[in-house]
């Protein structure tokens, strides 16, 4: 076989193991003819077809230029994961497998070792940030509560993200002159924001509003689901890649793949680079605020409040190894959540669906972009407009977490 072929047995594989998944296949805009139409294979027989197509796989990769080698192994560690993936339908309980064994399965990486006294130092500056009665957790949703969005406010506020998130995104990468999306606002999900990427350059974004909105959420949503996150994201796979070279392994998007790491690594990531701090505050300040009817009297101390909590974004996957693994139950993992990242009960409860729903995943956002800034300010330092570069051709020319760490 030829890489080609593999790559369009690869996809025809991945279709047919999201029969037995309903959220497997985040995103397709391929061939309609090759969606499955019969019954679910059985996964005894799609297990065999992977690991038939990774020997042929590993055939091919010999004396390859860099980029069909490049090419090659992406292509090698997103069927390892489609094989592993598999392997977990096959145990029923889904139980057997720990958390780190399976983060490295699926998305070609472990979370590193979550030490609860360095997060209890940030514990300790919120703490001073936030003086008052009641407990850490109380105050700070006391505190937050001054910079939700109102709810007839929200599509207004949103759009002016969007808008300047693209805008900043425009002058630095080449976007299809019909790349578009929709925004939907939804409820009862156990996520605050999805893309739908349709293919062709279009995408559903969904935004839930189970929960009060705060202010910095609408940069974070804007840039993480659209400009430059997953929406240019996928475009740009399409058009360099799936359209440009012919490479149909990028016209399916397996969500518990290495892809993923990327996907949420770079969407994270792409906030920063889009928005740097000083420029984010004063576009918050000077046209969000407003827009929301806020008070732009304590726009630094909420960043430096956000920016602490943000610190403690690792506690998440902390509790969910030790909830999967089964170290500690709901009530306590729960517990966990509230007491290091600062949750209230609901929120927390959220959360545990989502672990629940997707597992090891939680690691793609923190890890993922910490793996994609070292990648690129290794290679681009500070500069923004170097940053841009290097951010533009990781997202047309993806790699997985252990080729951007070599």
């Amino acid at each position: 076989m030829t890489i080609d072929v593999i790559a369009q047995e690869y996809v025809k594989l991945s279709l047919l193991i999201g029969q037995h998944h309903e959220s497997y296949i985040d995103a397709y805009y391929g061939p309609v003819e090759w969606r499955p139409t019969a019954s679910a294979l059985p996964l005894t027989s799609l297990i065999k077809q992977a690991k038939s197509l990774s020997r042929q796989l590993q055939l091919c990769n010999k004396d390859l230029e860099p980029s069909a080698k490049q090419r090659c192994n992406f292509l090698q560690i997103q069927l390892d994961a489609a094989e592993f993936f598999i392997s977990h339908l096959l145990d029923k309980t889904q139980k057997s497998t720990a958390f780190d064994v399976e983060a490295k399965g699926l998305y070609d990486v472990r979370s590193p070792e979550v030490e609860l006294t360095k997060l209890a130092q940030v514990l300790t500056q919120l703490d001073k940030l936030l003086p008052g009665e009641g407990s850490l957790n109380y105050r700070l949703e006391q505190f937050n509560q001054q910079f939700v969005i109102p709810e007839d406010k929200l599509e207004c506020v949103f759009k002016a993200a969007i808008d300047e998130s693209r805008a900043r995104t425009k002058q630095h990468l080449s976007l299809p002159d019909n790349e578009n999306f929709t925004i939907e606002y939804v409820t009862d999900k156990v996520w605050s924001g999805y893309n739908w990427y349709k293919g062709d350059n279009y995408s559903l974004i969904q935004i839930n509003t189970d929960f009060p909105i705060y202010i910095d959420r609408a940069i974070d949503l804007a840039s993480h689901e659209g400009y430059p996150g997953h929406h240019v994201f996928n475009s740009q796979m399409e058009q360099h890649l799936v359209k440009g070279k012919g490479w149909l392994e990028y016209c399916v998007y397996p969500l518990f793949s290495p892809m993923s790491l990327l996907a949420e690594g770079s969407a994270n990531y792409g906030i920063e680079v889009c928005f740097p701090y000083e420029e984010r505050i004063a576009f918050e300040r000077d046209v969000l605020f407003g827009l929301a009817g806020l008070d732009t009297t304590q726009v630094e101390r909420y960043y430096q409040v956000q920016a602490l909590v943000q610190q403690l974004s690792y506690a998440g996957n902390y509790v969910a190894k030790h909830y999967l693994d089964g170290d500690i139950d709901k009530s306590q993992a729960v517990e966990l959540l509230m007491q290091y990242s600062l949750t209230t009960r609901e929120k927390s409860l959220q959360r545990i669906a989502f672990i629940e729903a997707n597992r090891s995943y939680v690691i793609n956002y923190n890890l993922g972009q910490d793996l994609v800034k070292n990648y690129i300010e290794a290679k681009a330092g500070k500069d923004n407009n170097k940053r841009w570069q290097v951010f533009s051709q990781l997202l047309a020319f993806p790699k997985t977490a252990s080729m951007m760490q070599n």
